[in-house]
Order: structure tokens, then C-alpha cells, then sequence
């Protein structure tokens, strides 16, 4: 089991992750208004199956390797404790615009078809693969099982994600125009950006 302190800086920070507009979370609002909240939930299931492939692989990649080389794990912490540093900078400076689809095309889309969707858009997504293979591994202990640990941040993902997806998708043109006044969604980016600045000192320091 992760350490209670972790979990207490891990759990919000991806929750405001998650909660930043994106890609995922612009189709799950166009879905939401377009083909209703229950059609949505097909396109969520394949994201969140393929976040949870990225992040078991990358954790079991990056876990091989440390374990065949175990003096690794040290740097590998201050390595990747920068680099989550670097992207809560960044996280904090740059703004988010919502993804604009052809709302013709969803309205006749099929149920496999906005699961593959979202599976693909999970997979194929490059800054996902970036982010988890940096963030997740120097969080683990050695000395702890790591499926145990494996399934507490995965867990801790999935639910952060089908809350987030399932905010945009019932919320819809309201929820973008909240985040959208008042620049609320670079204050969410600015806490989220911070959250993930503090993790990374944690983990390089540590």
C-alpha cells in the first residue's frame, strides 16, 4: 500500500489532471449533448480501459528495467521528480482550448465505434504514455508489492477519470461556459500545475 502522504498529494492532483479540458473530456461534452450521457458511457469505457493499459505498461516497463538494474531507482526518482516538475510548469502556462468535433458524424456514430474511440485516443496519445511513465514508476517502492501498489493508482486514475468525463458529459455547454469565465480553467490549470510541481520535489528529494 502506497504511503498516506502520497496518496494525499497524488489523489487531488489528478483530479485536477483529469478535470482539465482536453481531448478526452471535449468529446465526452460533445457526446453528452449530442447522443445523451448512457451512449457516452461507451466512449468512456474505452478510455478508460486504454489509460489503464498505458499505466499498467508503463509501470511493468520501467519496473523490469529497475529491477535488473536496482542502483537505477535513485536517479530514476530525481530524474522523473524534475521532469513532473517541468510539466506542472508548464501545465501552469499553457492554455487549454476545447477540441471542436462534427457533430453530424457523432449523432450516427455506434457503440463500438465511440469505444474504440476512446480506447484509441487513450492509447495513441503521447503526452499519456509521457506523463504516466514519469509520474507512475518513481512512486513505487521497491520493498512493497507492486501489484497492490499498481492497482491503488490505477484505481485512483479510473475514478478520476469517469468522474471528470462524467462531469463534461451531464454538465455540457454549462460546464465549459464555468470554466471558460472568470479564466477558470487556467486557475484549474495553475492548481493542477502547482499540485504536480509539489509531487515532484517529493519524489526527487525523497
Amino acid at each position: 500500500m502506497p504511503e498516506l502522504s502520497l496518496l494525499l498529494i497524488f489523489i487531488p492532483t489528478w483530479l485536477l489532471v483529469s478535470i482539465s479540458p482536453g481531448l478526452c473530456m471535449s468529446l465526452a461534452m460533445t457526446l453528452g449533448m449530442t447522443v445523451g450521457y448512457k451512449k457516452t458511457l461507451w466512449m468512456m469505457l474505452g478510455e478508460l480501459i486504454g489509460v489503464a493499459v498505458v499505466g499498467i505498461l508503463s509501470v511493468i516497463g520501467v519496473a523490469q528495467f529497475i529491477l535488473a538494474y536496482p542502483d537505477v531507482f535513485f536517479y530514476a526518482k530525481i530524474v522523473g521528480g524534475l521532469y513532473i516538475v517541468y510539466v506542472g510548469v508548464c501545465t501552469m502556462k499553457t492554455p487549454v482550448q476545447l477540441a471542436q468535433y462534427d457533430l453530424k458524424q457523432i449523432k450516427t456514430i455506434t457503440p463500438l465505434a465511440l469505444f474504440n474511440n476512446g480506447f484509441m485516443t487513450a492509447i495513441l496519445n503521447p503526452k499519456g504514455w509521457a506523463f504516466m511513465v514519469s509520474l507512475l514508476p518513481p512512486l513505487f517502492e521497491p520493498n512493497k508489492s507492486l501489484t497492490l501498489q499498481l492497482s491503488v493508482f490505477i484505481s485512483i486514475i479510473l475514478i478520476s477519470e469517469f468522474i471528470s468525463m462524467s462531469m463534461y458529459a451531464t454538465g455540457g455547454k454549462g460546464l465549459s461556459h464555468w470554466l471558460n469565465k472568470n479564466d477558470k480553467v487556467h486557475y484549474i490549470n495553475r492548481v493542477g500545475g502547482t499540485l504536480l510541481i509539489a509531487v515532484g520535489v517529493w519524489l526527487a528529494f525523497s
